[in-house]
C-alpha cells in the first residue's frame, strides 16, 4: 500500500513547556458537552454576532455594540438592556433581565423582537414605540415573522395560527385528525428543509408545508419515566413501505382563505426548497421522485394554485439532492441562480423565469457551499466555497456581468462570512487548526480588512497532545483522503500504543478540516491524555468533495467506506509505535453503522468496539434518506442484504457495545435489538447499553456519563 504523506498542515499544537500551569489532566467535566466546566475550555467569540446597516453588532454583558471597523475606533453602546427596559416602561417585575430574549429582525430595521413569559414585542428601539404586542401562549412552536405586516405565525400541536399586530389569533388550519400536521418541517428534514412556514416578501399571504401521516404506520416509543410506562408513538416510515402525503397550502390572511398549490400525482414525491417571487405572485418548488433520481423545478400560481411554469428538470442516474430554494436577484426579478451539482461539483447557475438557462456562472472542481447574498445594485454575489482546498472554506465575491472573481478572505482556515445591509461590508468569521477564532470586517470595495476580535487559546495553561492533519491516497491510488491523527500525550515513539479509530463516515459529514485544532474532540483528547492513538478519516460518501466522491457508496453503503477506512488502518500499522494488536473502534449513528463494518468485515483487526445508535439494517431505516442511498429494499435486495450488519452478527470476534437511547425517534432502537437478536441465534456476545429517555443523542450531565462508559470498556478491553 502507497501512503502520500507529504502534506502536513501543522505538526503540533503543543505549548511551550513553562507556559503550562495545570499539571492535572484535563477531565470528561472540562472536555464534554454537559460537563461541569466544560465553558471553561470553549474559545470564547463575540455573541450575537449581526448587521445593523453597516455596523456590525455584537452583546456584551447589558449592551448591544457596535464594532469598530478600523483600528482607530472604539467599540460603541447602540442598545442596553436600561435602555430597552426604560423605553419599553416596564416596571421592576416585568424589566427583562438579560438581552437573551432579544431578536433583530433585519439589518435594515431598527426593529426587535423582545419574549418575555407572557408577550412577544415588536419594539423600535429609535422612536422607543411598541409597534405590535403578540400573545406568548404555552405550546406554540415554528415561530415565522414578517416584519412587513407584522404579523406572526406559529403552530399548536398539529395545526397552523398567526396573530396580527393587536394579538388577535386565528387558526389557519383546523384539522383534529393528529395525523395531518401543518406549519411544520416535513419529509424528515432532508433536502436542506428545516422549516414549514413561509412568508411571502410583503407579508401578504403565508405558504406552508401540510403533511398528511395518516397512511403511515405508527411506530411504539416508551415513555418509561411514568409510573406505568406510556406508550408515545410516531410515525416513522421505513424504506420500501407507505411514505406520508404533502401539498403547500397559500393562506390570505385577509380573506382568511386558503389555496392549495396543485402539485398532482403521483402523491408519493418530495415538495422541497419553497421560495416566493418577489412580487409574491408565484411560489417555486423544487418536486424530487420518490425514487430521487429526477427533479423538476417548477412555479405555481399563489392565487389559484394552478401549475404556471415547468421550468427544467434534473435527471442522475444515482440521485438528486435539491437543498437551496431559487434566488432571485436583486432589482432583476426576472433572473434567478440555481445551486445544481449537474456537472459534478456543487454550482450555480443563472436562469431566468421562462425556464431558460442563461449562463453558469461558478465552474470548477471544487464546491460553492453557501451564498452570502448580494451587494446593494445586485452587481457582485459572495458566496463561500472551497475552491482553495477541500478541508477549508473562502469567501468570494463574483461580479455577476463580467464574471470576475476575487477572494476576500487572507488567511487560512474555515471561513463564514454575514453581509451588512448595503454588502460594503462582510464579517468573515473563522477558525484554523492553530487558531481559535477571529473576525475579521472587510469592506468588500476595496477588500481592506480589520480584525475586529481574537479570542484566546482556551487550552494555553494546558498541556495537550499533539494534533496531526494529513492525506492518504485510497485504494484507488487517485483519491485524497484526509485524516486527523491525536498522539497520547508526552508520547515516546519508542513505545507501541494501542489506537481507537473513530469514525463517522456518511453523507452531509466532513470530521476533518482545518479548523480549530482541526475539529478534535474533547474526548479524543481525553483518550490521548490516557495514553491512546486516535485516528479520525474522511472515507468516500463524505461531503464537500463533488458529486462523484459522495455517491460512490450508492446502493452498497458500508462496503467502499470500509475500503476507506482500512487504508487508513494499513498507514496506522505502518506506524512504528502503533501497536497492530490493540486496535479499536468508535462512531455514532451512521458511524456506528461504520463501527459494526469495521468490527464485522474486518475482525482479525479491531479487537475492540462501541457502536452508538448503529444502523444495522437499512431496510428498517426511514425513507427518505434510506432509498436516497440505498433505493426500495424491493429494487435492491442484494444491496440491502450485503449492508445488513444484522446478517453478519455471527462474524464478531472482539469485544462489542451497542449504545441506544430507547425513546431514539432517528435510528430506532430496533435497530440495535434485532442485530442482539441475530446475535444470540449464531452464538456470538455483544454487549449493550441502554440510556433511558433519550432520543438519538445524550444531553446535558447524561453526556458526561455516556463518555465515561465509552472510556471503561476500552480500557477494560483494548488498554
Amino acid at each position: 500500500m502507497k501512503f502520500i504523506n507529504s502534506f502536513f498542515l501543522a505538526i503540533s499544537i503543543l505549548l511551550p513547556m513553562k507556559s503550562y500551569s495545570q499539571e492535572i489532566p484535563l477531565t470528561l467535566e472540562d472536555l464534554t458537552p454537559g460537563g461541569k466546566t466544560f465553558s471553561k475550555y470553549r474559545a470564547e467569540m463575540p455573541r450575537q454576532l449581526g448587521w445593523y446597516g453597516d455596523k456590525l453588532t455584537y452583546i456584551k454583558g447589558d449592551s448591544v455594540m457596535i464594532a469598530p471597523n478600523t483600528d482607530k475606533e472604539k467599540p460603541q453602546v447602540l442598545l442596553s438592556l436600561q435602555d430597552i427596559n426604560s423605553g419599553m416602561g416596564f416596571d421592576k417585575d416585568e424589566a427583562l433581565k438579560s438581552l437573551n430574549t432579544i431578536q433583530f429582525i433585519s439589518p435594515q430595521s431598527n426593529n426587535i423582537l423582545i419574549a418575555t413569559p407572557d408577550k412577544i414585542y415588536l419594539y423600535d428601539f429609535v422612536t422607543k414605540k411598541i409597534m405590535a404586542a403578540f400573545l406568548s401562549l404555552d405550546g406554540i412552536d415554528n415561530h415565522e415573522w414578517s416584519e412587513k405586516s407584522r404579523m406572526l405565525a406559529y403552530t399548536k400541536d398539529n395545526n397552523l395560527y398567526i396573530q396580527d399586530s393587536e394579538g388577535k389569533e386565528t387558526a389557519v388550519t383546523n384539522e383534529t385528525n393528529t395525523g395531518i400536521v401543518s406549519g411544520q418541517s416535513v419529509h424528515r428534514n432532508e433536502f436542506g428543509i428545516n422549516k414549514g412556514i413561509f412568508w411571502s416578501p410583503a407579508g401578504n399571504l403565508l405558504a406552508f408545508y401540510r403533511m398528511d401521516e395518516t397512511m403511515v404506520t405508527d411506530y411504539p416509543l416508551v415513555d418509561i419515566s411514568a409510573r406505568t410506562a406510556k406508550l408515545k408513538n410516531i410515525k416513522y416510515p421505513m424504506a420500501g413501505m407507505k411514505s406520508h402525503h404533502v401539498t403547500v397550502g397559500v393562506y390570505n390572511p385577509a380573506t382568511q382563505q386558503t389555496v392549495y398549490l396543485k402539485t398532482g400525482t403521483p402523491k408519493e414525491k418530495y415538495l422541497t426548497n419553497i421560495a416566493w417571487s418577489p412580487d409574491e405572485k408565484n411560489i417555486y418548488i423544487a418536486e424530487v421522485n420518490r425514487g430521487q433520481d429526477i427533479c423538476i423545478v417548477r412555479s405555481y400560481d399563489a392565487a389559484s394554485g394552478k401549475l404556471q411554469t415547468t421550468l427544467f428538470t434534473e435527471i442522475h442516474p444515482k440521485y438528486v439532492e435539491p437543498e437551496n430554494p431559487v434566488l432571485f436577484l436583486k432589482n432583476e426579478p426576472s433572473k434567478f441562480l440555481w445551486q445544481s451539482e449537474r456537472d459534478g461539483f456543487n454550482h450555480l447557475y443563472l436562469y431566468d423565469t421562462t425556464g431558460k438557462l442563461l449562463k453558469q456562472i461558478t465552474s470548477g472542481k471544487w464546491d460553492v457551499t453557501s451564498v452570502l447574498g448580494f451587494d446593494e445594485k445586485g452587481e457582485n454575489l459572495f458566496y463561500v466555497s472551497t475552491e482553495v482546498s477541500p478541508i477549508e472554506k473562502h469567501i468570494y465575491k463574483l461580479n455577476l456581468k463580467t464574471g470576475k472573481r476575487e477572494q476576500l478572505s487572507k488567511e487560512e482556515g474555515v471561513h463564514d462570512g454575514m453581509l451588512s445591509a448595503s454588502g460594503k461590508f462582510i464579517c468573515d468569521r473563522y477558525t484554523s487548526q492553530n487558531n481559535p477564532g477571529k473576525v475579521t470586517i472587510t469592506e468588500t470595495k476595496s477588500n481592506k480588512s480589520y480584525i475586529y476580535y481574537s479570542a484566546k487559546n482556551p487550552y494555553r495553561n494546558v498541556q495537550l497532545p499533539e494534533i496531526t492533519l494529513g492525506k492518504l491516497k485510497a485504494n484507488d491510488n487517485v483519491t485524497d483522503l484526509y485524516y486527523r491523527l491525536v498522539k497520547p500525550l508526552n508520547f515516546d515513539p519508542n513505545k507501541k500504543y494501542p489506537v481507537i479509530v473513530y469514525v463517522y463516515g456518511g453523507p452531509h459529514s466532513q470530521m476533518v478540516d482545518n479548523s480549530w485544532m482541526g475539529q478534535v474532540r474533547g474526548w479524543d483528547i481525553y483518550m490521548a491524555e490516557k495514553g491512546y492513538v486516535v485516528f479520525t478519516m474522511d472515507n468516500r460518501g463524505t461531503s464537500n468533495r463533488g458529486i462523484d466522491f459522495e455517491n460512490i457508496t450508492h446502493r452498497r453503503l458500508g462496503v467502499v467506506e470500509t475500503d476507506d477506512q482500512m487504508t487508513g488502518v494499513e498507514y496506522l500499522k505502518s506506524l512504528a509505535y502503533v501497536d497492530a494488536d490493540r486496535i479499536g473502534v468508535h462512531g455514532w449513528s451512521y458511524g456506528g453503522f461504520m463501527t459494526l463494518n469495521l468490527m464485522l468485515r474486518h475482525p482479525e483487526t479491531f479487537k475492540v468496539g462501541v457502536a452508538g445508535g448503529p444502523v444495522t439494517d437499512w431496510k428498517y431505516y426511514e425513507v427518505m434518506y434510506g432509498e436516497r442511498y440505498m433505493d426500495s429494499p424491493q429494487e435492491n435486495q442484494e444491496g440491502y442484504k450485503n449492508s445488513s450488519m444484522v446478517e453478519r452478527a455471527g462474524d464478531l470476534k472482539g469485544r462489542l457495545m451497542l449504545i441506544h437511547g430507547d425513546e431514539d425517534p432517528t435510528v430506532v432502537m430496533q435497530q440495535s435489538l434485532q442485530f442482539l437478536h441475530s446475535a444470540i441465534k449464531k452464538g456470538t456476545h455483544p454487549d449493550f447499553f441502554i440510556y433511558p429517555g433519550h432520543g438519538h443523542n445524550m444531553t446535558g450531565r447524561d453526556r458526561v456519563h455516556l463518555h465515561e462508559h465509552i472510556t471503561r470498556y476500552f480500557e477494560d478491553f483494548l488498554k
